[in-house]
């Protein structure tokens, strides 16, 4: 894979499809998971003193980790080049060495003859004795017939395998990596050694042959009998069958990124891919890492078998990458390199560059880089309504984007609101978005987003940003949404400008702003993002968008809703409305959150009909069903401004503003506008 390997020249398409889904017999997946509540990745590796690619790897029962590689001189770079070979990896991640311990025909058969490579694609240990799976690999990278699984049991030094077929051939099931179950396999739950495998292909495969490139399957056979065909069993769903043509997908993800890219990048890329799956015990979690040309897909499962569900994608961007951010194939997560908190652990990836990626030699290599996986807590949300920035680092705050110019995100809640960030990509992508994610739940209804640069090519939103909230693991538009002042939706939103866009108050584990990135490159820039909590009426002037809830609610039997561009608001274009022929108290009211002990000034405008009755029109604030201040009104000519003033009680952290009238048993309306909080 050392040449071009990462520059996959695939059909421009204008349309991404987004399915996943898993096989019969298991609950169907969803498209993100809620088990792990931040993910945090390196945008760049640490280089070791190693030469090739891939690397499946597996931490033997003497404490070492044995590593393989294809297309370089492992870990002896004083030795000659050979299309696969196996090292001995000594240190921790920064420090690492080793040593080339057997390479070439020591290791493993070429099945299909001239035009082929053997690849390395997976390593188990158990105890002291190593498997490794070997594929056969088209020089052109897009042919994957055969493979086979060698045995050593003097720590990769000498191998052994049948000499005379291998194992798995015609294209099914030959891209092959296991389970790592920690130290020799002492983490396993069972007996068996698990492995996952791929049709054809280590991504998405050009092979007509292959039905479905984008499915993964699984295996398991005795620790004992790995090397024995007819000992292997395929999960089919609900079960184990000896049949391989029984096998059914664990993970299905028919996701295809970058559907059009500027320039002459790969584009239309499948996320299943040759990578590796790791146990997390403390977790209780098998993540499984792919990669595509330019992004690193993560998923974890409670079995190995599933559910699987997608939990992060991290984007680096088209070509050229940079020293600052770079991608990479062969993705796995070496277990003897996870830290005793069972959060902290490191990727390895490797990557050629030499086909447009420009970022040199140094990273074609053995190259970790740490992630943070912290798991999601269901503990509700606790924070009361105050100034502080929630998307402070001390929160717990990870900030998110579609992709990253730069690589890093760290001036977005750094307090200052001069600097820039892109999300420039070469994708003619179809959204932008900037916000954050927490470990768990927080109270927030107000996010200040303040852009970065802006030019005819970008960094500007499309129309108006809108927020969204984190949701069961989803992504749902908040209702209801102001923004001050005004979006102007191309390049006059100017650079670092600050726009606060205010909703009702969402119980929630993350947010962000999204909208369609403007200009001739289509991406978005931002300079800092804060999110708070505080005390305020949401869309106060009935000009709010989005598709959720509205931030109003009804009481009563009248009818009442928004006159929209009527000419009978206030102030803007919009006023809340109620109106009926009917009796008793009906109103508009919205519950808000407050802080104990302090006092607020409430007001609304109101405009009543000619027969409503003297005081039987009420604009107040109250603590559940107890009236704290209340003023009353009756029939109008035009607006009357109201206003109430609150000390909030001990103990106390929400009050309902509520505009409404006694009805007369008459045709009688009252128009409501510019709610206020000071």
């Amino acid at each position: 894979m050392k040449r071009g390997a990462l520059l996959a020249v695939l059909p421009l398409v204008f349309a991404t499809a987004t399915l996943l889904t898993q096989s019969s017999g298991s609950p169907p997946a969803t498209t993100t998971s809620t088990a792990i509540g931040t993910a945090q990745v390196e945008s760049k590796g640490t280089p070791s003193p190693s030469d090739g690619d891939l690397w499946p790897s597996c931490w033997a029962g003497n404490d070492k980790l044995y590593a393989a590689n294809g297309d370089g001189k492992g870990f002896s770079l004083d030795q000659d080049f050979a299309d696969i070979a196996v090292s001995e990896i000594n240190g921790t991640p920064g420090s690492l060495s080793g040593a080339t311990i057997s390479k070439g025909d020591q290791v493993g058969s070429i099945w299909s003859g001239a035009g082929y490579n053997r690849k390395p694609t997976g390593m188990v240990c158990v105890g002291d004795t190593m498997y490794l799976a070997v594929q056969d690999l088209a020089l052109d990278f897009n042919d994957v017939p055969a493979a086979t699984i060698l045995k050593s049991t003097d720590h990769g030094r000498t191998w052994t395998w049948d000499k005379s077929k291998p194992m798995f051939d015609d294209h099914v099931f030959t891209t092959i990596w296991f389970a790592d179950f920690g130290k020799g396999g002492a983490l396993a739950p069972d007996g068996y050694v698990y492995a996952y495998g791929l049709d054809g292909n280590w991504r998405d495969s050009f092979d007509d042959t292959v039905a479905d490139p984008q499915s993964v399957f699984l295996a398991r056979v005795p620790r004992g009998k790995v090397q024995d065909r007819g000992a292997w069993k395929f999960y089919t769903g609900s079960g184990w069958s000896a049949k391989i043509a029984d096998r059914k997908p664990v993970l299905t993800d028919q996701r295809r990124l970058y559907a059009q890219t500027y320039g002459t990048n790969a584009s239309n890329l499948s996320v299943i891919s040759q990578g590796g799956v790791t146990y997390l015990a403390q977790q209780k979690r098998y993540v499984y890492t792919s990669w595509t040309e330019y992004t690193f897909e993560f998923y974890e499962s409670p079995t190995p078998w599933g559910p699987w569900k997608h939990f992060m994608s991290k984007d680096f961007g088209g070509y050229p990458w940079s020293t600052s951010k770079y991608g990479g194939y062969g993705v796995t997560i070496p277990s003897k390199f996870v830290q005793p908190d069972g959060k902290t652990m490191y990727i390895q990836a490797n990557v050629c560059p030499c086909g447009g990626g420009g970022i040199g030699t140094s990273v074609y290599n053995f190259n970790l880089r740490k992630l943070v996986l912290t798991p999601s807590s269901d503990e509700p949300a606790d924070n009361l309504p105050g100034p502080e920035n929630l998307a402070a680092p001390a929160t717990g705050a990870v900030a998110i984007s579609k992709s990253t110019q730069s690589g890093s995100l760290a001036l977005m809640n750094d307090g200052a609101t001069t600097g820039s960030e892109t999300d420039f990509d070469d994708e003619v992508k179809g959204a932008s978005w900037w916000g954050y994610q927490w470990p768990s739940r927080h109270k927030v209804n107000n996010v200040e987003f303040t852009s970065g640069a802006v030019s005819a090519q970008g960094g500007f939103f499309t129309g108006r940003p809108r927020v969204q909230v984190r949701r069961d693991g989803q992504w749902v538009e908040v209702g209801a949404q102001t923004v001050s002042p005004a979006y102007p939706g191309d390049v006059s939103a100017g650079a670092n400008t600050a726009y606060t866009i205010t909703f009702p108050a969402q119980e929630t584990d993350g947010v962000r702003v999204i909208g369609l990135p403007g200009g001739t490159r289509s991406f978005t820039s931002v300079a800092e993002l804060a999110v708070r909590y505080v005390a305020q009426l949401a869309d106060g002037g009935f000009e709010g968008t989005g598709g959720g809830k509205p931030a109003w609610l009804f009481e009563g039997t009248a009818a009442n809703g928004v006159d929209r561009g009527l000419g009978f608001a206030h102030s803007g274009a919009n006023n809340g409305w109620i109106r009926c022929t009917c009796t008793g108290f009906s109103a508009l009211y919205q519950t808000i959150p407050v802080t104990p002990g302090t006092t607020y000034t409430f007001g609304s405008w109101v405009n009543a009909s000619a027969n409503l009755p003297a005081d039987q029109g009420r604009f107040g604030v109250r603590n559940g069903t107890q009236d704290l201040a209340s003023t009353t009104f009756g029939a109008g000519t035009g607006y009357v401004h109201h206003e109430v003033t609150v000390k909030v009680p001990e103990a106390v952290h929400e009050l309902t503003v509520y505009a409404g009238f006694n009805a007369p048993g008459v045709d009688t309306f009252i128009q409501v506008d510019d709610f206020t909080v000071g």
